[in-house]
Formats: structure tokens, C-alpha cells, sequence
């Protein structure tokens, strides 16, 4: 596979305290690549290392097919979460300054900014201070200034926080445009419904540790269990529940419905099929409710880490 960014047994340690040890991963290009972990798992700190803010005690970091070196930086956009906006300053002023910092002339940076700005509908705030903006307005700013240099390596470390569920979506949907054009993306968040729709392949890091890797939808097939929600209109319920139990392993189901069905998990042995399970189903009664129990990212996060 056709990497664009790896990073190979990284450690750092600050003190006594261990932050990385060992860790690798790999991103493969135009992908979105979800980092996940709890709070003090290390994920910040891969990062940094990432954009040369921090430098590891072991390991290295190859972008591109090259050692990792400071020319890079102008391939690199981050948006970290701990923002870095200078609060006194104008947004149009600000924004052109950032720009050509990493590399853009200004009249370049101008006619991107252009562009940006009235995509994201933000024409108006060109002369405000970002201190008259408000966190979600902010926000917008920086990911432009993110963004606006079109590098290779998009990093957005929690880039939702401060968005109202509108703003968040539309921040979303331009990463994925993103995407489409060519980018590469590393995502880290605490928001598994966002890893959801985003991210092909994750890393999870617990306690320094990568403890999970791959692609989302291997890692899910991973740690499916075979069950099944189904919900069944039968003349009667005890009956036939009780049939089942002698079948398959089943429990009670939890799920909103307009009718009075009965409802069950359902977890096949590797005998039984789908298609087992629901021609004795349709034998038994009215099927309304059919639906394969595919673990979340959130399931799976909760479950690596208590595993591990």
C-alpha cells in the first residue's frame, strides 16, 4: 500500500513519565486516518511528533517517502486543539500573515482567502478582531488557515469542538471534499459518531500503547459477534421464545418500534445463518424488524480498552 505518511517506533518519555512507547502507524494516502484514544493516551504527543514540535527519543517519522525534516512543515496543515489564534488581531490580516508563513505570496493567499470565505460564508468578518468572534466562528477561521496552503497532510485534532451541529456538519462535509481532491488526512477526536462517517482506518492508543490498527471496516467484522436484533409478531411470545432458547442464544432486545412485536438479540452459533435465522422467523410468525448487530466504533473503543 502507498503510504504518505509513516512513523516508526516512536517512543517519548517526559521525566519518569512514558508517553509513546513503541508506537507505530501508517497512513495510507488519501485516506482519513482516525487516531483514537482517551485523554493522556499519548495521541497528542504522536502529533506533535508528527509536526517536529516535539522531538522523539526513539523512532522516526517518514512523510512521503523522505525522513521527516523541517522543510516539511509547508506539507503539513494542523489545526490543533488548544487554538492558536492571536485574539487582538483582524481575521483577514491574520489570516494573510498565517499564509505566508507557510509559503503562499500575498496575493496568492488573497485570492484563496477569497475563496474560502465566501464557501464558508464568512466574507463579513474580514476587519473583526477574533476576540469579537465567538468560539464556532473562530473555529472557521482557523480551519481555513489550516487548509488554505493545500498541503499534503491535513492534521485536525478535535476539529468539531465549539460547533453547533450545523457548523459541524459543514466542517465535515469539507473534509471529505478534501479528501476526494487528494488529501490525506490524520483525525484524532473523542466523537465516535464522527468516526464513523469519516475515518477508513483507525489506530487506537491506550496508556503509550497502540493496542488497535487497521481498517474500520476490518477491525469491525473483527469484533462482530454474529447477533442479530429482529422483532416478531407471533400469536405467542413466551412460546416462542422459548423455542429460540433452545435453538440460539437470545436476550432481551431494547429498540423503539410502532407495534407490540416481540424483541430479541439473537446470537448465531457458526452453524446457523442469517438466512436460517430468518426462514425460521417468517415459519414462526410476522417478521418486522431484522437488523445485524455491527459493533460501533464506540463499542469497540469501550471494549479495546477495557480488554487491554
Amino acid at each position: 500500500m502507498n503510504n504518505l505518511l509513516e512513523a516508526h517506533h516512536i517512543s517519548k518519555k517526559f521525566g519518569n513519565f512514558t508517553a509513546l512507547n513503541n508506537v507505530s502507524i501508517a497512513v495510507p494516502k488519501g485516506s482519513i486516518f482516525g487516531l483514537l484514544g482517551p485523554n493522556g493516551a499519548g495521541k497528542t504527543t504522536l502529533i506533535r511528533v508528527i509536526n517536529q514540535i516535539t522531538m522523539p527519543d526513539t523512532g522516526h517519522v517518514i512523510l512521503d517517502n523522505e525522513a521527516l525534516q523541517p522543510h516539511h512543515v509547508r506539507d503539513i496543515g494542523y489545526l490543533p486543539e488548544e487554538r492558536g489564534l492571536y485574539k487582538s488581531m483582524k481575521v483577514g490580516e491574520q489570516a494573510l500573515y498565517l499564509a505566508q508563513l507557510k509559503g503562499l505570496s500575498k496575493s496568492e493567499a488573497k485570492t484563496r482567502l477569497k475563496y474560502w470565505f465566501e464557501r464558508l460564508e464568512i466574507g463579513d468578518w474580514w476587519n473583526k478582531k477574533i476576540q469579537e468572534l465567538s468560539k464556532g466562528m473562530a473555529q472557521k477561521i482557523q480551519f481555513v488557515v489550516t487548509v488554505l496552503h493545500q498541503p499534503k497532510l491535513l492534521i485536525f485534532d478535535e476539529p468539531f469542538s465549539g460547533f453547533d451541529p450545523i457548523n459541524a456538519n459543514l466542517i465535515k462535509d469539507e473534509i471529505l471534499r478534501l479528501k476526494e481532491e487528494g488529501a490525506t488526512v490524520i483525525f484524532s477526536t473523542h466523537r465516535m459518531e464522527s468516526v464513523e462517517e469519516l475515518c477508513d482506518h483507525i489506530a487506537l492508543i491506550h496508556q503509550s500503547n497502540k493496542i488497535l490498527d487497521g481498517k474500520l471496516i476490518d477491525i469491525k467484522r473483527a469484533y462482530k459477534t454474529n447477533t442479530y436484533e429482529i422483532g416478531i409478531r407471533t400469536p405467542d411470545d413466551r412460546q416462542l421464545q422459548r423455542e429460540m432458547a433452545e435453538k440460539f442464544t437470545v436476550s432481551p432486545a431494547n429498540f423503539k418500534t410502532i407495534g407490540d412485536e416481540l424483541k430479541l438479540n439473537v446470537k448465531l452459533q457458526e452453524m446457523h445463518t442469517a438466512n436460517d435465522l430468518l426462514s425460521y422467523l417468517t415459519s414462526k410468525g410476522e417478521v418486522s424488524h431484522f437488523v445485524e448487530l455491527v459493533p460501533s466504533a464506540n463499542d469497540i473503543f469501550i471494549q479495546a480498552v477495557k480488554n487491554n
